[in-house]
């Protein structure tokens, strides 16, 4: 029966596995990392906080994509305060961690990126359906969506307890990795891969979309004279898609492959010498996911920057709008980032309902 080493610091496991956590790790290297880090969680709790109050105060957010979108922005929110909790618990101070303290500070990195990662697969799905069906929003009701927001944590914190819960390398150190050396590399293996299909899946529902919006503009522009709109619709979609399959790529890939690594046992891989800047890197998506998601749709821009002013302008330009007609609200509205107006149909259709209802009315 193999021993069990429950009661054991982590620098049992360090020393054994001859991890690098340097006591003399505190020159400009951490100094880099931690001004990073601070910068990067900084902006992480401040847009995505802008995020979610958007959402909330506008009343034109309150549909299906935008409460997942401030799920996201609350699991990016997470994984900035779980990288708060890491900068003060790495370094030297990880060898005098105690196993508990150890997998509270790896489980709050993985629930809050595995949030976002299933978050960003679940819009992903979202615009697909409302895409192909040639909607504006999908047909989930609040009940489902919030169905959905449940699924997505209780899945991420499963996927960060599953570690705590058993599948770790204290009975057997034998199989401890190298980066995370109370983690079996079996685990790593897993986690890596598994995260690594999700991305391809979110790959190709991209790009199935993309494909669609090409062939229904190009069907469309055979039949009408075409705006300079309509045309320039399949060239925006190319942007925002590669936006972010380029950010998540980025961001992402480098660590994944190097987990993978280590969960394989390439001990001449050099893994260790880049394992703090790829987790930054990893990070970056976080900081990333608010520009993407919501500083392109002009209307969310346009209410963060009322919350951000926070003057007497945003009563008075409410107040301006309420005289505007209402076939120049319909206009303006169809410039939002969430209104796929510029290429699958005429764009004319103002607040909510489907796409082919335009045509049906």
């Amino acid at each position: 029966m193999n021993e069990c080493y429950y009661d054991k610091r982590m620098d049992f496991f360090y020393n054994r596995t001859k991890a690098d956590t340097v006591d003399e790790w505190t020159g400009a290297q951490l100094i880099g990392v931690l001004c990073f880090g601070t910068f990067f969680c900084i902006f992480i709790f401040i847009s995505n906080s802008l995020v979610i109050a958007a959402v909330v105060k506008n009343k034109r957010f309150h549909f299906p994509f935008y409460y997942l979108l401030a799920n996201l922005a609350a699991a990016d929110f997470l994984a900035g305060i779980a990288y708060v909790f890491l900068m003060f618990h790495t370094g030297p101070r990880s060898k005098k961690l105690t196993v508990d303290r150890w997998f509270l500070r790896q489980g709050l990195l993985d629930t809050s990126l595995t949030a976002s990662l299933v978050n960003l697969l679940v819009i992903a799905v979202e615009r697909h359906m409302s895409i192909m069906r040639m909607k504006i929003h999908s047909n989930l009701t609040k009940k489902r969506v919030t169905f959905l927001i449940i699924s997505i944590w209780a899945i991420a914190i499963f996927m960060g307890a599953v570690p705590t819960l058993g599948w770790n390398c204290l009975c057997d150190i034998a199989v401890c990795s190298s980066l995370a050396p109370i983690y079996s590399r079996s685990y790593l293996v897993f986690w890596s891969v598994l995260n690594l299909v999700v991305f391809f899946i979110m790959v190709v529902v991209y790009i199935r979309i993309y494909m669609y919006v090409q062939r229904k503009t190009n069907v469309l522009s055979s039949h009408t004279s075409g705006s300079i709109s309509r045309r320039r619709t399949p060239v925006k979609l190319m942007k925002t898609v590669m936006t972010v399959l380029g950010a998540f790529v980025v961001c992402w890939t480098p660590g994944l492959v190097v987990l993978l690594l280590d969960g394989l046992n390439c001990t001449d891989c050099g893994i260790q010498n880049v394992k703090r800047w790829f987790l930054l890197l990893a990070l970056l998506n976080s900081v990333m996911n608010p520009i993407i998601y919501s500083y392109k749709d002009d209307e969310m821009w346009a209410t963060m920057k009322r919350m951000i002013c926070c003057s007497s302008e945003d009563k008075s330009q409410e107040r301006r709008s309420s005289r505007i007609p209402s076939t120049v609200l319909c206009r303006s509205t169809d410039t939002s980032g969430h209104y796929i107006e510029d290429g699958i149909i005429q764009g004319t259709i103002c607040g909510k309902g489907d796409l082919g209802d335009k045509g049906n009315s």
